[in-house]
């Protein structure tokens, strides 16, 4: 199954705009690094620049890093899809004022969230919208909001956190492969050979190496760019983005969701031979059984590779205490009718109508 999509190509003028709107490398470029004439120039102490990566061999932890969406090396082999389809669906179906792909965008970049989009405005045009922080006005908040890679070998980026998000950027008629955003970096390992490098990516957690039957598979088998076509599907991870602050609350553990839906899949908690991804009343009852005997779990009870309930972020009381008309789950039972649609409205709306179902 693909997706169908739109590519716009974005080559050296579109990455004179993307500075130009103020996003920037925070890293030096190889042909500027110094050195006099007959000399190996200095560059963070790596003696091989010929590398597709090394504009970002020297970014450093904290550090708020320029890149081009497709050079990401994803650590995850699956995606939920329907998490994708949802966003695609309120770039391309939505309701909002603003677009909430430029949302999406800025807060990815930092800067929280979008303030101003002109008529006609692109992903590919940064010069087209405006953020509400200005690079460089950026605060501890939304620095932690940002998207994470850990810089490998040869300066190749490595993503940690945000393969839905910047799948959908790639998969948005207006994003693409050439699209930038900054990401924060969690460490630079480039120094380390591949061996130790996933070596150490794997005693921080900073890789996920199952697929979505439990398989085990190793790093040569993961994904090397982002978009839809290289992942495989995880109906797990799906059914536990739409159970977000229902049964749980995202605590910035890596790949928290996947942990929830080995346990869904592996203990088999809730019966889903039901269960219906194509019809909005079976999702959401669903999701609602699910959470619910997630919250009802003793915070103490571990879920999957050693992780408990509680590390997992779930919650003290279903729906964080409210009814089932009020709070996060009414938001998700909105139809795609409605003036505010949920999440898996406008998931099943984007389905149907790229005959995704």
């Amino acid at each position: 199954m693909r997706l169908p999509t739109i590519r716009v190509a974005v080559l050296g003028a579109a990455l004179l705009a993307v500075v130009g709107a103020g996003v920037y490398a925070l890293t030096p470029v190889a042909t500027a690094a110094p050195g006099a004439p007959g000399t190996r120039p200095d560059f963070c102490g790596h003696d091989n620049r010929n590398t597709r990566y090394a504009h970002y061999l020297c970014a450093q932890a904290g550090d708020l890093l320029d890149v081009r969406i497709g050079d990401v090396h994803p650590t995850q082999p699956s995606l939920g899809y329907d998490e994708v389809y949802y966003k695609l669906g309120r770039y391309t179906l939505g309701k909002d004022a603003i677009n909430k792909k430029f949302d999406d965008w800025c807060e990815t970049d930092g800067r929280i969230a979008a303030a101003s989009v002109q008529t006609g405005a692109r992903l590919d045009d940064p010069a087209s919208f405006t953020c509400e922080l200005p690079v460089g006005g950026e605060t501890a908040d939304s620095v932690a909001a940002m998207k994470t890679v850990v810089i490998g070998p040869g300066g190749e980026p490595f993503l940690t956190d945000g393969h839905h998000t910047l799948t959908s950027f790639y998969e948005t008629p207006d994003g693409g492969a050439n699209l930038h955003v900054r990401l924060r970096v969690q460490a630079n390992l480039s120094t380390l050979t591949r061996q130790d490098f996933w070596a150490q990516m794997q005693a921080d957690k900073w890789v996920y190496l199952r697929q979505p039957d439990g398989v085990a598979i190793t790093v040569n088998k993961l994904p090397t760019s982002v978009g839809l076509a290289n992942f495989t599907n995880d109906k797990y991870r799906s059914l536990l983005y739409f159970g977000r602050d229902i049964g749980y609350a995202q605590n910035g553990l890596p790949f928290q969701e996947f942990y929830w839906g080995s346990w869904v899949r592996d203990a088999e908690p809730v019966d889903l031979t039901a269960w219906n991804q194509n019809d909005l009343a079976s999702y959401l009852a669903t999701v609602k059984t699910l959470t619910q005997t997630m919250t009802a779990l003793p915070g103490d009870s571990v879920i999957d590779s050693g992780f408990t309930a509680s590390q997992l972020g779930v919650l003290a009381a279903w729906n964080d205490g409210k009814a089932a008309n009020k709070g996060e789950f009414d938001k998700l039972s909105k139809p795609y009718s409605d003036a505010k649609p949920g999440k898996l409205a406008y998931t099943l709306e984007f389905k149907k109508l790229h005959n995704l179902a």
